[in-house]
């Protein structure tokens, strides 16, 4: 596999971790996982024996964080106490890259939901400045990940042209997440190719690949509960020949297999990108 040292913060296949594999991961640390994600806001000030075994793969693996919670879309100030916390948090265990959804999740209150901010100008200046604004206190770029999502709020423009917009205008990097293009296409009835095409692979940093819930012919629902689809690995296949082995990370929340056949899906993706072009063929369509 290439060496992609100086355009992405990790290489390889990743794994998120969840506090219901630790154990069965601690008994035998995976060699085919390269590296691991968590989200911040499940360990900031975490201790105690579930401290230890957190520090226990943060001492053997790159990691990543995906944050929850910030709500860059929100209406409500931006949580900078969060920021800080999470900048701290990077320090003490060497994180090398913090993400978070392009969403919301509340406003005076927490929804546990990632809301769908209306596809509009006056939306992309108003995350823009949020996101530009969370890499000053950061001191770093952050990316924002393309989300799954139900019922549009406004639809002035694209999903395409919307996330297009914000990247440009923030400034800031993209965390592509494969399952979420094919389950917007199935409910949003637009092309999956054409909307990973038409991002910016200048602006990529990584991938993200889970499964998700049949509930009917035309409707599917990001879950990360199941193993990933026929579809999705398609997607990723296509992904790989236009982009490169770009670094790719197995979102698996629960319902947890056993953990072979979990690894299996990390393995497979460690195949697809060693079969991938070096550095992809941008510019040229790509077939799945």
């Amino acid at each position: 596999m290439p060496d992609t040292a100086a355009r992405y913060p990790v290489a390889g296949a990743g794994l998120g971790l969840r506090r219901g594999l630790i154990d069965r991961l601690m008994a035998a640390p995976p060699a085919e996982v390269d590296f691991m994600e968590v989200a911040p806001e499940n360990w900031i000030r975490v201790g105690g024996k579930l401290g230890r075994k957190f520090r226990f793969f943060t001492e053997r693996y790159p990691f990543l964080i995906h944050g929850l919670s910030l709500s860059i879309g929100g209406p409500a100030p931006l949580n900078e106490a969060l920021l800080r916390d999470i900048k701290s948090f990077m320090r003490e265990h060497g994180i090398r890259f913090y993400s978070e959804h392009l969403s919301y999740c509340g406003d005076d209150g927490q929804l546990y939901d990632l809301m769908p901010i209306p596809f509009t100008e006056e939306a992309v200046h108003w995350v823009a400045g949020r996101i530009r604004r969370a890499q000053e206190i950061l001191e770093q770029r952050i990316a924002v990940e393309n989300v799954s999502y139900y019922a549009p709020a406004d639809t002035s423009m694209s999903e395409t042209e919307f996330t297009q917009a914000v990247l440009e205008e923030a400034d800031c990097d993209l965390l592509l997440d494969i399952n979420n293009i094919v389950v917007n296409g199935i409910n949003h009835r637009y092309d999956p190719l054409d909307f990973m095409l038409a991002m910016p692979s200048e602006r990529i940093r990584y991938f993200h690949v889970a499964g998700h819930y049949v509930e009917a012919e035309d409707l599917r629902i990001d879950t990360h509960g199941s193993a990933i689809s026929d579809a999705v690995w398609d997607l990723l296949g296509a992904a790989y020949r236009h982009f490169g082995p770009v670094p790719t990370l197995l979102e698996r929340d629960f319902n947890f297999p056993p953990l072979d056949e979990l690894l299996g899906e990390v393995r497979r993706v460690r195949d697809l990108q060693a079969s991938a072009p070096a550095d992809g063929r941008v510019g040229e369509a790509a077939g799945g």
